[in-house]
């Protein structure tokens, strides 16, 4: 699209960094110490980091020595579900997971290598037709056995398809059956309320059960890359993925990037203070996209909880028939306008949304998915510019039709 910039509506992949952020790392790049050390160069660096977690803290509703900082939202998803595995198998024998279809490839990698390397069990609990999981399925199997359960891992948001997951009422279910849970709430920061001492109180959460873990990540706020937290309830013990130093409750040994909290903390901050207002204004640029979709291709189907108030305030998930969603991707792109498909692409060959497949679409459908994703940044222009640019591409995607699936590696 010559003479403009290009249109961003990827805002779940990564968001543009807030100034205020940018601002606050810079400012805390000229410090110099390390927080670990005790001379009043180590102490001042200490001094800005501490005040850092307690600001992040405060949007988590979470002590500050439960924020432990980590190198992004997968390790922080790493550390909470091998760590506690490890843990309450080592004490216990408690040996299977509970995960709902349709993880982020975070958590479910990591479950998978469990599986493969550490005697894990998953037990893997249906998503419905939203993308919802089912809960009674999820409460039979704690029912049925919740001593040999090591944990229960969730999204509390799917990241793909924006359905808001029933984190309160599985975090009862664990509390009462004296599981652990950690929610992976990495695609919900930011635009729904997270306050981790409520739901303990809430649900008289045992200690070391209910909902104990929360993963966040810095990026997906406005803050820099290569930064996110693991919130660890107090009452919590798990296995550490790194050692050395014993930083961090000896949870998370390393030195501490003193400027990457800065700027995290900065765009924690900004993001609580304006999340009412910026969500009200998301919701209306995305309900504009819902119904120009439905306008300019009729037959393209939207996923996910068709109530707003049950999905992302900034998401808007479609299937086209027909085409793939990798060619519309692509033809939106020439078009400057950036979006994803939230599938994985393996050796060029396109594969299904795994999620799309968990809720029980068909292979085709799952291949012919589109995510449009609104943040901080977005305007009613970028909503104007993917509505003006969609048809063509959908005309041209639909022309090209499915791709094979054969490649020379098949033969």
């Amino acid at each position: 699209m010559p003479g403009r910039d290009p249109v961003y509506l990827d805002h779940a992949a990564t968001t543009p960094m807030r100034p205020e952020a940018i601002d606050a790392m810079t400012a805390a790049l000229r410090v110099v110490g390390n927080p670990a050390s005790i001379h009043g160069s180590g102490q001042a660096a200490k001094r800005m980091l501490e005040e850092s977690r307690e600001q992040v803290a405060a949007t988590l509703g979470a002590d500050p020595i439960e924020v432990v900082f980590t190198g992004g939202g997968t390790e922080a998803v790493n550390l909470a579900v091998k760590g506690l595995f490890w843990r309450r198998h080592a004490e216990s024998g408690a040996h299977r997971i509970l995960m709902p279809g349709g993880e982020h490839h975070a958590t479910l990698d990591t479950v998978e290598w469990l599986v493969a390397t550490a005697g894990a069990e998953l037990v893997e609990i249906p998503l419905d037709a939203v993308g919802r999981v089912r809960v009674d399925v999820l409460a039979a199997e704690l029912e049925r056995d919740a001593a040999s359960v090591a944990l229960v891992t969730m999204l509390q948001a799917n990241n793909e398809v924006g359905t808001i997951e029933p984190v309160a009422e599985v975090a009862e279910l664990c509390a009462r059956a004296g599981v652990p849970l950690h929610v992976d709430a990495i695609a919900a920061y930011g635009h729904l309320p997270i306050d981790l001492h409520a739901v303990r109180r809430e649900t008289a959460a045992p200690p070391g059960g209910g909902l104990v873990a929360i993963s966040v990540s810095a990026h997906k706020v406005g803050g820099p890359v290569g930064i996110g937290a693991l919130v660890l309830d107090r009452s919590t013990r798990l296995e550490p993925l790194l050692h050395g130093g014993g930083q961090q409750r000896r949870i998370r040994s390393g030195t501490q990037d003193v400027a990457a909290a800065a700027g995290f903390a900065a765009a924690a901050r900004a993001t609580a203070a304006g999340r009412a207002a910026e969500d009200a204004r998301t919701a209306a640029l995305r309900d504009r996209i819902v119904a120009g979709v439905a306008l300019a291709v009729p037959d393209a189907v939207l996923s996910g909880e068709p109530d707003a108030a049950g999905r992302l305030p900034g998401n808007a998930h479609f299937t086209f028939p027909g085409c793939e969603g990798d060619s519309l991707l692509f033809l939106l792109d020439a078009a400057g306008v950036a979006v994803s498909t939230g599938s994985a692409c393996q050796a060029g060959v396109p594969e299904p949304s795994h999620v799309l497949l968990a809720m029980g679409r068909s292979e085709a459908e799952a291949r012919g998915a589109l995510r449009i994703t609104l943040g901080h940044t977005s305007t009613d222009a970028d909503v104007d510019a993917f509505l003006a640019a969609l048809p063509s591409a959908y005309e041209r995607a639909a022309l090209a039709g499915m791709a094979g699936r054969a490649t020379s590696f098949d033969r």
